[in-house]
């Protein structure tokens, strides 16, 4: 059995210890006592050093806990040392975490369900349909004026059966790690927490998601909100430099600029199928004319799909005279077919036919059609027969 001194003194960083077993060649260590935090409830693990050898991994293994080493280490006495920079952030998110759950469930009755730190960034599940924009400020509002207070945080210990006015109900037994934020919340908790909410520091909520009826709440507690909003003023700054702007108003000139966009791109695609449609005619006019006095063209288009473009140059084609205009594309692998009224051919019917041969599908009307195949074999195939 292990001893886990982080249950006590989450600001622990160095620590001495004796290996009782060791397994695969060293390389996995048995302490009788450690400061290093497993992987466990949703926090990742600590890391650090154990006799100067690097601790790559630490798993809580039922009653004792397994390092992970980067190095061999052998039986005996050892000095570990815990890296404080990654434990302190993930004591700042947990004990943000706790906060926060607390707020929305003392506000609007949201229960936390489920609880994740990740490298970059933490999340809580919610169990609530939805989440208003009003709701998001207004606990982040008052968890800052909790963080402000600096209510202490407290680790004791009570046995279950007696263990009343948890947050959230437990179905362990026994002795329970109780984390306490006076005035505000207690929860059976193992993980390492900071001893005020002054030091949580600031707590950003910076996105909402659906998930499974849930709402998940994506935050970042301390050093981390610090870091993105530097990060998001940086960035916010250099965009008011390019639109020579106040930051207050390149959200206005982001949105202006992009229905500037949109519209230049409503006039971009009309001329451009009005090139196409003048493309279409000129093509007709330069083909050969066959015996029969029909003339054809064969459009091979590589990427982007049969879209209005080549629509209008197959339009301009036909809308010239006796003519039959094709179009194909490899990717993916489709077709376009376009008649004209006095060709004698019925695109739709004719399209159709080939298509059934060559596995694909699609049809359309006597003057324009167009279909899909399974691949370009089956493409070239049906271009040849046509």
């Amino acid at each position: 059995m292990t001893e886990r001194l982080y249950y006590t003194d989450s600001y622990l960083t160095a620590f001495e210890a004796f290996v009782v077993e060791t397994g695969e060649g060293g390389l996995r260590v048995y302490l009788d006592r450690t400061a290093f935090y497993p992987s466990s409830g949703g926090q990742p693990n600590d890391l650090g050093t154990l006799n100067g050898i690097r601790v790559m991994d630490v798993v809580d293994d039922e009653e004792r806990i397994a390092h992970v080493l980067e190095k061999p280490l052998q039986t005996g006495a050892v000095s570990g040392c815990v890296d404080w920079a990654r434990r302190f952030d993930h004591m700042q998110q947990h004990s943000g975490q706790h906060l926060l759950s607390a707020v929305f469930e003392a506000l609007y009755g949201m229960k936390t369900v489920s609880f994740y730190l990740g490298a970059e960034s933490s999340t809580i599940d919610l169990e609530t349909p939805s989440l208003a924009p009003a709701q998001v400020r207004a606990v982040e509002e008052r968890t800052a004026q909790l963080v402000f207070e600096c209510h202490p945080l407290r680790v004791g210990f009570e046995d279950a059966s007696a263990a009343a006015g948890l947050r959230k109900a437990t179905e362990r037994e026994g002795t329970l790690r109780i984390v306490s934020i006076e005035g505000v919340d207690r929860s059976a908790c193992g993980g390492t927490h900071v001893k005020s909410t002054g030091e949580i520091g600031p707590i950003q909520i910076r996105k909402l998601d659906k998930i499974r009826g849930n709402i998940r709440v994506e935050f970042l507690c301390g050093h981390r909100a610090l870091r993105r909003a530097r990060a998001d003023f940086e960035a916010l700054s250099l965009a008011a430099k390019l639109f020579s702007s106040p930051l207050d108003e390149v959200p206005e000139m982001v949105k202006s600029l992009q229905e500037q966009a949109r519209e230049a791109d409503k006039v971009r695609r009309k001329l451009a199928v009005e090139l196409a449609l003048r493309r279409g005619a000129e093509l007709f006019a330069t083909s050969a004319e066959e015996p029969s006095g029909l003339r054809r063209h064969v459009e091979r288009v590589s990427a982007g799909g049969l879209g209005d473009e080549v629509r209008a140059l197959a339009q301009g084609f036909t809308a010239a005279g006796r003519g039959v205009f094709v179009a194909a594309c490899d990717n993916p692998p489709s077709v376009m077919l376009a008649t004209s009224t006095q060709s004698g051919v019925h695109a739709g019917n004719r399209l159709k036919e080939l298509l059934s041969v060559h596995g694909g599908r699609g049809g359309g009307s006597a003057q324009m059609a167009q279909g899909s195949l399974p691949s370009v074999d089956a493409l070239n195939a049906l271009l040849a027969a046509l």
